[in-house]
């Protein structure tokens, strides 16, 4: 059987030790009877008070990827969001972990395309709760302001018990969500291969190593 106590300790980046992290889940989850309902409840917190921001994907810069630090901001991006919310979990008892995946977002504007250099997500993140016997995946990335003005539709929705990710496609039949590549469940990020990868991938993140792009004191790219 796969040891849970993995998945419901805080770490270098899962930091719920932190008092404000704790007394967050439990503010969030106050009143919820079962494990089902307060993962529901911390899943459209984090989805709607942390606002996207894609941004933040800078893996050198460490503390956007802390909970701590998520919360602190309220804002985000697919991987961080993910880990505050894993972070939340463990927080209330909820064994959580992250999975990481590469994804093409198909509707994701060409404005976007070109400052990544690529149309693929490379170590794009999800949260993954131990609920009844069985792991569910959640994707809280998009907040409903960033999901209404990018077309992200329909919501990813949360029913407490099923999977909740990027739909194959949207509304209107077009291609939405597609996975492209498996990079595994971790009980922590493994922040030192993503920077490996997308100092590869991504010419942006590139120009930022060698100076030729800046962070502003937020840590975003100016």
């Amino acid at each position: 059987m796969e040891n849970m106590e993995i998945y419901l300790q805080p770490t270098k980046f899962f930091d719920f030790n932190k008092t404000k992290v704790q007394q967050k889940a439990l503010e969030i989850t106050e009143g919820c009877g079962s494990d089902n309902e307060k993962a529901k409840a911390l899943f459209y917190w984090v989805r709607d008070t942390i606002k996207y921001n894609m941004q933040l994907f800078i893996p050198i810069v460490v503390n956007n990827f802390k909970a701590s630090k998520v919360m602190q901001k309220c804002q985000g991006f697919c991987v961080s969001k993910s880990i505050l919310l894993s972070t939340l979990a463990r927080a209330v008892g909820i064994p959580a972990r992250i999975h990481l995946v590469d994804l093409i977002n198909h509707l994701v504007s060409q404005k976007v395309i070109d400052f990544m250099g690529t149309n693929v997500m490379f170590y794009h993140g999800f949260s993954e709760f131990y609920l009844a016997d069985k792991w569910v995946k959640l994707t809280p990335s998009f907040d409903q302001e960033t999901a209404m003005r990018g077309g992200f539709l329909p919501m990813v929705e949360f029913d407490g018990e099923n999977d909740a990710v990027f739909p194959p496609y949207d509304m209107n039949g077009k291609k939405f969500g597609e996975y492209v590549g498996d990079r595994g469940v971790h009980a922590d990020l493994p922040l030192v291969e993503i920077d490996k990868v997308f100092q590869e991938k991504y010419e942006m993140y590139r120009m930022f190593l060698n100076g030729s792009v800046k962070l502003d004191d937020n840590g975003k790219l100016i």
